[in-house]
C-alpha cells in the first residue's frame, strides 16, 4: 500500500461521512424536503469518483471505499441513521448505488495499466449522479406530463427530458476529460465525433433504463446499462 492510497482510503471516509453530517445538519437546519437532500448526497457520493482517481494509487485499494459503503449503506438504510437520505418509504437506492460504482469499477478501472477503461466507468456514473438527480428535481418540481412504462413506477417527460440532457453532458464532459488525462493516462482520447456519438447513446440508453426501472432499482439498472453500451461503442 503506498502513501497515496492510505490518503485517498482516508479521504474517502473523511469526505463521505463529511457529507453525510452537512446534509443532514443543513436539514435539520433549513428543513429541507428528504427527496432533495438525498439528491444532494447522491450528487456528492457519485462525485467523488473524481477523487478515488486522483487519489489512488493502485486500483485494488480504490474499490474498498465503494465496496464497503454496500455495507454501510445497508445499515444505515434499515436504521434510517441519516433523515437526509433515508426516510421509512425510501428505497434502498443508495446500497444499489454503491454497488453499482463498485462493480464497474472493478471491471474497467485498471490505473496506468493498457487495458486501463475507467472513462467508461465514470462517464456511466457520471449520467447517474446528473441525470437521476435532475430527472427527480425536474420531474417532482415541474413535471405535468406522466406516463407509465409498462406497468412500472411513474415518470414525467419532463423529468424525462431532463435525464436524457444532464445525462449527454455528463457523459460528454467526462469522455472529453478524463481520457489520456493524468487521471487515466492509458486510455486513449476520443475525437469529437466519437464523443458526440457515446453521448447520444449513452444518455439514450441511461434514459430509457431510468424510465423502466422500479423506484430504486434505477442507481443500480441505469450506470451498468449505460457502461455496457459504451463499452460495446468502444469496441
Amino acid at each position: 500500500m503506498s502513501r497515496g492510497d492510505v490518503i485517498g482510503l482516508v479521504a474517502s471516509y473523511v469526505c463521505a461521512f463529511g457529507l453525510l453530517g452537512a446534509v443532514e445538519a443543513i436539514r435539520t437546519w433549513r428543513g429541507w424536503p428528504q427527496d432533495f437532500t438525498r439528491k444532494l448526497v447522491h450528487i456528492g457520493a457519485g462525485m467523488w469518483v473524481w477523487g478515488v482517481l486522483w487519489l489512488f494509487d493502485d486500483w485494488r485499494w480504490g474499490l474498498v471505499p465503494f465496496a464497503t459503503f454496500i455495507v454501510l449503506n445497508y445499515v444505515f438504510y434499515r436504521r434510517q441513521t441519516f433523515k437526509a437520505m433515508d426516510a421509512a418509504d425510501s428505497s434502498p437506492g443508495t446500497v444499489y448505488f454503491a454497488l453499482s460504482i463498485t462493480v464497474l469499477f472493478a471491471l474497467l478501472w485498471r490505473k496506468g495499466e493498457a487495458g486501463d477503461r475507467a472513462p467508461i466507468a465514470v462517464a456511466a456514473v457520471m449520467a447517474m449522479t446528473w441525470g437521476d438527480a435532475f430527472a427527480a428535481i425536474v420531474g417532482r418540481n415541474w413535471g405535468r406530463r406522466t406516463y407509465h412504462a409498462f406497468g412500472r413506477s411513474t415518470r414525467t417527460l419532463e423529468g424525462s427530458a431532463a435525464m436524457a440532457l444532464f445525462s449527454l453532458a455528463a457523459i460528454a464532459l467526462t469522455l472529453l476529460i478524463l481520457p489520456g488525462s493524468a487521471l487515466s493516462p492509458t486510455s486513449a482520447p476520443l475525437g469529437p465525433a466519437a464523443i458526440a456519438l457515446h453521448a447520444v447513446a449513452g444518455a439514450a440508453v441511461a434514459t430509457l433504463a431510468e424510465a423502466l426501472s422500479p423506484a430504486g432499482t434505477d442507481n443500480l439498472s441505469v450506470p451498468l446499462a449505460t457502461a455496457l453500451a459504451l463499452y460495446l461503442l468502444a469496441r
